[in-house]
């Protein structure tokens, strides 16, 4: 067997809405309620489990790799949300995508503060 991610939790102030947030802008869909858990699954079978979690939340990185075309329906969805994006993610290049290993990418932050990133090419594939 290959060794392959499965899921990850992701803590929320309000799991529902967070998992919303993600399908909504990826277009995606929220899974049902397994346990405690209100996971979202992506493509390649992985699934972001949202959980409740009271106090502070730590943000966290999650990138997602998308077509030219997923690119642009998600790009347009996070400006019809009047989202902040970044090119970068230090948050040093509001209103800029980037151009790295000759694909496009962009960082927007969901509710809880997780930094959130759409790419069209892996980085380090040059190009």
């Amino acid at each position: 067997m290959t060794v392959q991610l499965n899921h990850t939790i992701v803590a929320a102030r309000d799991k529902r809405a967070s998992a919303r947030f993600l399908a909504d802008i990826l277009g995606l869909e929220v899974s049902a309620p397994y346990g405690p858990f209100l996971p979202v699954e992506i493509s390649n079978g992985v699934t972001l489990d949202y959980m409740d979690s009271p106090g502070a939340i730590t943000p966290q990185h999650y990138a997602f790799l998308v077509s030219e075309e997923e690119f642009d329906e998600i790009f347009a969805r996070i400006q019809q949300a009047g989202l902040t994006y970044w090119a970068d993610p230090f948050h040093s290049r509001p209103g800029e995508i980037n151009h790295n290993d000759g694909g496009r990418g962009a960082y927007f932050d969901d509710p809880d503060g997780h930094r959130l990133e759409i790419i069209t090419r892996p980085y380090g594939s040059g190009g």
